[in-house]
């Protein structure tokens, strides 16, 4: 094959190097605006893992690059006077020039045709796509060959909030990976700074856009940038210098990161390589191992005997998703430093422990298998500031709101049963909820319980009206209390317009067949095309509907629940208020947020007055709509902190399910992000569910003060003992089962223990 690779970066050349060694015969050549030790970056940062796949790829230039690295363990945490260290952590660094002669060097050798100071305009990449069998574009984030070829790659380009700019430095950061975090009279600036030789380390400094600002450096020359970050981080530095080596920009060299996707990989014979394609954020050092690694699937694909477009389709969808899970962690990473100045107000430990977790590729148990020292203090401490002498994992610490106090964090989260009758709950109630709070949650959730028969979601939905439904409320709640350390909660709401329809099983949010009840919303929008038009209610209908959802509370405290949850999300009749996507009324309680909110906080007032005070009452929120024009993570706080003055104890953030045209954005742990703004913007405890399905999830959000109460659905739903199958799995040995199940928790013990000596 005669291949054109436009771009002489580490992916560039790598991929040459990986294709003559499969393919020696091939003409392959490389064309570089740049000359040959030209660069503009420092450090690059290599674990081990990735070293261990380049040895399997090319022992030799392996080995030259590994023969040139600087190698640390640990990662330090430096925020003003504070400081602590972390090890474990297996990384890596070689200077980004270092690295580029050295693979020039390989590719030499192997045949490679190495043209520099080759800046190949727009207009002639046509041309070489008829002149070579592929054209290989390697050539950056700035990339003109995807420019070109724009409708066929369809790229999205998303300028990132932060500010930051490459800088080196002779101070040695060579024993361990920093994080320098300063307080300046314009706010926070942080370094991020690592040894790549005997020499030399990177220092990239980074600041919000309001810091940036504040400080000019948009109006500041390079050198008058420089001297200035050298000011902020004198104390770090021993007297050395910072160096640019980017002269050749003018201003003041700082940039924002842009985050590059693309649709698709390939045009005819065209295919993008490396930065080109997808960029992840320099906050977990991952540009050149994705475009390394890309370099070698794609040689790969090249030389297994299928035709160019076959290969090239396997090529794209073996590499989109590996490079979606790291650029999904460098996303998670990147908005971390975009929010530092919530995170910045937690405990140095748990600060430490947010940053190291930032990206969700290194979980709590991985932690301890890096540093199991370090990870113990933290867990101590958790336990301590809950109140515990513990040494347990953070999920099986206590957590207290008003009067009640929960024997750990892990939550049964609110699931429709669809078993109602009549609105009567039934053995199929007791038995479900029962169970679960005997498989040792601390907190077990009722679904919703309807205010009012037209409030029902179902005709299977329970409601708490009568002196029946409080009797058999009490006869779960006190089995609870009597034979189970859990706490119980009732999640109170009406249905709203996404009432009167189907059990679930039978065709969810379509409404009845036949006996369909009248249905109220905040304005007469319709659910679904099919669905009923419900009536936006009015004056009468909201002292009827507050009325109704006070004395559900009230009927709550007779049957003996320990806490209340006023339902404000996922479109129901409260949350239809709240969403501008579902409110459109004109009236006082339509237009801006304060309007929006007066209904559901005159509702919430009235619950709260008529609960007692020493039984907590939490709101759940959707806290985006992922609708535009609707509810964001932005309003939602603004949202819980109407409701946190109104007097609520916790914030329940989920999210969607507003509307049919939502268009969410799923994975792992989603909502997350969520009940972390709410809970450290604000400092009012957060719970949250979504995608939760580990011990190693619950842990690590509580532990990087992400929420204070993790709600697990589905894992409960397949297993009512989630929580004591949980602790067996971790060897906690502390964990109480019910008095008559201790043989089986012996046994499960002993099992775990053999399992985990065997492997």
């Amino acid at each position: 094959m005669k291949i054109a690779v436009l771009g002489g970066g580490p992916a560039g050349l790598y991929f040459a190097i990986s294709m003559k060694l499969r393919a020696p015969e091939s003409e392959i050549t490389v064309f570089e605006r740049n000359r040959a030790d030209d660069t503009f970056g420092w450090g690059v940062v290599l674990s081990d893992e990735t070293m261990s796949n380049f040895g399997e790829n090319d022992p030799v230039s392996e080995a030259m690059i590994r023969g040139s690295f600087a190698y640390w363990d640990d990662i330090r945490v430096v925020r003003g006077a504070e400081e602590m260290t972390s090890t474990g952590h297996g990384f890596c660094g070689i200077g980004r020039k270092r690295l580029l002669l050295l693979l020039q060097e390989r590719a030499r050798d192997l045949g490679v045709t190495l043209n520099f100071q080759a800046d190949i305009p727009t207009g002639e990449i046509e041309q070489m796509r008829r002149d070579y069998d592929v054209v290989v574009a390697a050539d950056g984030l700035n990339s003109r060959t995807r420019t070109l070829y724009a409708e066929h790659f369809r790229p999205e380009i998303d300028l990132r909030r932060n500010h930051f700019v490459w800088l080196g430095t002779e101070q040695k950061f060579d024993d361990a990976f920093t994080f320098i975090f300063e307080e300046t009279e314009h706010g926070w600036v942080w370094a991020h700074a690592y040894q790549f030789d005997d020499k030399m380390a990177t220092f990239i400094v980074e600041c919000g856009p309001e810091t940036y600002k504040a400080f000019g450096f948009d109006q500041l020359s390079q050198a008058e940038s420089i001297a200035l970050c050298e000011k902020i981080f004198a104390r770090h530095l021993g007297g050395h210098a910072l160096q640019t080596n980017a002269g050749h920009i003018r201003g003041s060299a700082w940039i924002q990161f842009p985050r590059v996707t693309c649709e698709t990989w390939y045009h005819d014979n065209v295919v993008l390589l490396g930065d080109a394609s997808a960029t992840a954020h320099f906050s977990i050092g991952s540009g050149s191992k994705l475009g390394m690694e890309s370099a070698i699937a794609l040689a790969e694909e090249l030389t297994c005997g299928k035709p160019l477009s076959e290969a090239l389709q396997s090529y794209e969808a073996e590499r989109k998703l590996q490079v979606l899970r790291v650029t999904s962690a460098a996303r998670n990473s990147t908005t971390w430093f975009e929010e530092i100045d919530r995170h910045l107000k937690l405990d140095l430990m748990q600060f430490t422990y947010a940053l190291l977790t930032r990206s969700q590729r290194i979980s709590h148990e991985n932690l301890r298998l890096r540093d199991p020292e370090w990870l113990g203090r933290a867990e101590s401490w958790f336990q301590a500031r809950a109140g515990s002498s513990s040494q347990r994992r953070p999920m099986f610490a206590p957590f207290r709101l008003r009067g009640m106090t929960l024997a750990n964090r892990v939550v049964v989260s609110p699931m429709a049963q669809y078993k109602a009758v009549d609105g009567n709950p039934t053995d199929w109630h007791f038995i479900h909820y029962a169970e679960r709070a005997k498989g040792g949650a601390g907190l077990v959730f009722t679904e919703m319980l309807c205010v009012e028969p037209e409030g029902r979601i179902t005709p299977g939905c329970p409601c708490l009206i009568t002196d029946e439904q409080v009797a058999r409320f009490k006869r779960l709640t006190d089995f609870v209390h009597t034979e189970t350390p859990a706490k119980i909660c009732a999640q109170i709401g009406h249905a709203g317009r996404k009432a009167s329809t189907r059990l679930a099983w039978d065709g969810i949010d379509q409404p009845l067949p036949e006996g369909n009840w009248p249905i109220f919303s905040a304005s007469p929008l319709p659910y679904l095309p099919q669905s009923q038009v419900p009536k936006p209610i009015d004056r009468s209908d909201m002292d009827r509907i507050r009325d109704a959802h006070v004395k559900t509370a009230e009927n709550a405290h007779r049957a003996g629940f320990d806490m209340i949850e006023m339902h404000a999300a996922h479109g129901y009749l409260l949350a239809s208020f709240l969403s501008p996507v579902t409110n459109q009324r004109q009236d006082d309680y339509g237009g801006s947020l304060e309007n929006r909110l007066r209904f559901p906080l005159e509702v919430f007032r009235a619950m709260r007055a008529a609960w007692p005070a020493d039984k907590p009452m939490s709101v759940r929120i959707s806290a985006h709509d992922w609708i535009d024009g609707g509810v964001d993570e932005y309003e939602a706080v603004e949202i819980a902190r109407a409701f946190q003055a109104a007097g609520a104890d916790a914030i329940n953030a989920s999210s969607g399910q507003t509307d049919r045209a939502e268009r969410p954005v799923y994975g792992r742990m989603f909502q997350v992000p969520f009940a972390d703004l709410i809970r450290n913007s604000l400092q009012i405890p957060t719970l949250v569910a979504g995608n939760i399905y580990e011990a190693d999830h619950v842990n690590s959000i509580l532990m990087a003060g992400r929420a204070d109460l993790v709600l697990l659905a589905r894992p409960h739903l397949a297993d009512p003992y989630w929580t004591l199958h949980q602790a067996v799995d971790l060897l906690d040995t502390e964990q109480p089962w019910p008095a008559p199940y201790e043989g089986g928790r012996r046994q499960a013990l002993t099992l775990a223990e053999r399992a985990k000596a065997i492997q």
